[in-house]
C-alpha cells in the first residue's frame, strides 16, 4: 500500500494534492459541524431531548442560533484548515507562511463564510429548508471555492519562482 501511495503521488501530484485537501477539508468539516451542533444546543438545550438530537432532529433552532453556529464552526474549521494546509496539503507553500499569507487565507475564507451564511439565511429563514441539508450543500460549494482560490492566490509562485 505504501508503494502504491508513493507511486500515485509521484505520477499524479495534482490529484494527490486534491485528495490531501479533501482529507483536511473533511476533518475541518467535522470540527465545523461539531462546533455548530454545540452552538445550537447551547442556545436552547430544552429544544433537544438529547445532545445528539441536534443532528437528527428535535426542534427548530432560531435563525440567530443557526447563523452563530455557522460562524463559530467556520472559525474552528478555519484555524484547523490553515495549519494543516501548510503542513500537509500543499507542496508549494507560496506566501502561506507569512502574515500576508495568513491574512489572504483568512480573507478568502471570509468570502467562503459570506457565501455560506448567505445561503444558510436564504435557505433556512426564507425558504424553510432544513439547516443540515443547507449546511451540506453550502459546505460543498465553499469547498470548491476554497480549493480554487487558495491554489491560485496563496499556495502558488510565479513562473520566475518568486512568491506572489
Amino acid at each position: 500500500m505504501k508503494k502504491f501511495l508513493q507511486k500515485f503521488t509521484t505520477n499524479h501530484p495534482r490529484l494527490a494534492e486534491i485528495m490531501r485537501f479533501l482529507i483536511v477539508g473533511g476533518l475541518a468539516t467535522i470540527i465545523d459541524f461539531l462546533a455548530m451542533g454545540i452552538t445550537l444546543y447551547a442556545f436552547n438545550p430544552k429544544l433537544y431531548p438529547h445532545f445528539y438530537n441536534v443532528w437528527i432532529g428535535g426542534g427548530a433552532p432560531t435563525t440567530l442560533a443557526t447563523i452563530m453556529g455557522t460562524a463559530i464552526g467556520f472559525i474552528a474549521g478555519l484555524i484547523f484548515n490553515y495549519i494543516f494546509s501548510i503542513i500537509f496539503v500543499f507542496q508549494e507553500k507560496g506566501n502561506s507562511r507569512s502574515a500576508k499569507g495568513f491574512i489572504l487565507f483568512t480573507l478568502l475564507s471570509l468570502g467562503g463564510l459570506l457565501i455560506h451564511i448567505t445561503g444558510m439565511y436564504i435557505g433556512y429563514n426564507l425558504l424553510g429548508i432544513n439547516e443540515w441539508v443547507l449546511k451540506i450543500i453550502f459546505t460543498l460549494i465553499v469547498l470548491a471555492y476554497n480549493y480554487i482560490t487558495r491554489k491560485l492566490i496563496i499556495f502558488t509562485t510565479t513562473k520566475q519562482g518568486k512568491q506572489l
